[in-house]
C-alpha cells in the first residue's frame, strides 16, 4: 500500500476514533458530504486538505505520520502456534474475532456468554499471544492487522473449511440483504488476473466500510460476511466424460 493511502485510512481511523462524521469533515473543508465521501473513496486529498481535517481533529500532522507508522507496524500474518491456540478455545476465538472488529470488551460479555472475570482471562491470553495489548481499564491495542492472512493449510483455514464454510453456504440466499452468484465460462488468463484484482478491490471496499461502521452503536450494526472465490475449475460431473486426448489440448 502506498504512503498515501496509508495516510488516508489513519486519518479515517482518527476521525472514528473521535466520533467526527463526513458531515463535519465537509463543513471544515467547505465542501458537500458527497464529495468528502468522494475524496476518502478516491484516496485523492491533497496535503492542504489533510491538514485541515488534522485542525478538526486537534492532531498535528507528524502525528497522523507516527500512527500511520504504527499501523504499519500491525502483524499481517500470525504464527502457527497463534492459529492452533485461537482454534484450541472458541471463546479465545470469538473474543479475538471481535476485538479485531473493534468491538468494545464491554460489549462482547454483554453479548455473549463469557463472565467479566473469564473474559479478563480470555484477554491476558491474547496478550501473551502478542494478538493485543492489554492497557488499563481493559482497553486493548491491536497488534495485528484486521485483514491478517491465514497459514495456507494451517488451522484457521482447516477451521473455516470444516466448521464455517459449509455453514456459510446452507442458505437460500434469498432475503433482500443475500445474495449468491455463480458464473462460470471459458475466459483468458489476463481476464482471469483482471477479475481477480476487482474481487480484490471490492474486499478492500468491504474492509473500508467495516472500518466506517466500527463507531456506530452495536445496535446499528448487522454482521455480514462476503466470501467470493475464483479458480480454474469444472465439475466433476463434467470432467469425468472428458476424453483422455482432450486434457492434452
Amino acid at each position: 500500500m502506498s504512503q498515501t493511502n496509508q495516510i488516508i485510512d489513519t486519518l479515517k481511523q482518527e476521525l472514528r476514533k473521535q466520533r467526527i462524521n463526513y458531515r463535519q469533515v465537509a463543513e471544515a473543508l467547505e465542501l458537500s458530504e458527497a464529495s468528502v465521501k468522494r475524496l476518502f473513496a478516491e484516496r485523492s486529498f491533497s496535503l492542504e486538505r489533510v491538514e485541515k481535517v488534522c485542525l478538526l481533529l486537534k492532531i498535528g500532522f507528524s502525528e497522523l505520520v507516527q500512527q500511520m507508522e504504527e499501523n504499519v507496524a500491525l502483524t499481517h500474518e500470525l504464527t502457527l502456534a497463534q492459529e492452533r491456540e485461537l482454534v484450541s478455545d472458541i471463546k479465545l476465538l470469538l473474543m479475538a474475532h471481535f476485538l479485531v472488529n473493534r468491538y468494545q470488551f464491554s460489549e462482547i460479555i454483554r453479548l455473549y456468554q463469557i463472565s467479566e472475570s473469564e473474559g479478563i482471562k480470555l484477554l491476558a491470553r491474547l496478550d501473551r499471544m502478542k494478538i493485543i495489548e492489554l492497557q488499563p481499564g481493559n482497553r486493548v491495542k491491536l497488534l495485528i492487522s484486521p485483514n491478517f492472512k491465514w497459514i495456507a493449510e494451517g488451522p484457521i483455514q482447516h477451521f473455516f473449511e470444516e466448521k464455517v464454510q459449509s455453514e456459510f453456504f446452507n442458505s437460500s440466499f434469498n432475503a433482500s440483504d443475500e445474495i449468491r452468484i455463480f458464473s462460470s465460462g471459458s475466459i483468458s488468463r489476463e481476464a482471469s488476473t483482471e477479475i481477480i484484482g476487482k474481487i480484490k478491490q471490492l474486499a478492500r471496499e468491504l474492509n473500508g466500510m467495516i472500518k466506517d461502521s466500527e463507531s456506530l452503536p452495536h445496535e446499528q450494526r448487522i454482521g455480514h460476511s462476503l466470501l467470493v472465490a475464483m479458480r480454474p475449475w469444472e465439475v466433476k460431473v463434467f470432467r469425468n466424460l472428458r476424453r483422455p486426448e482432450a486434457d492434452r489440448h
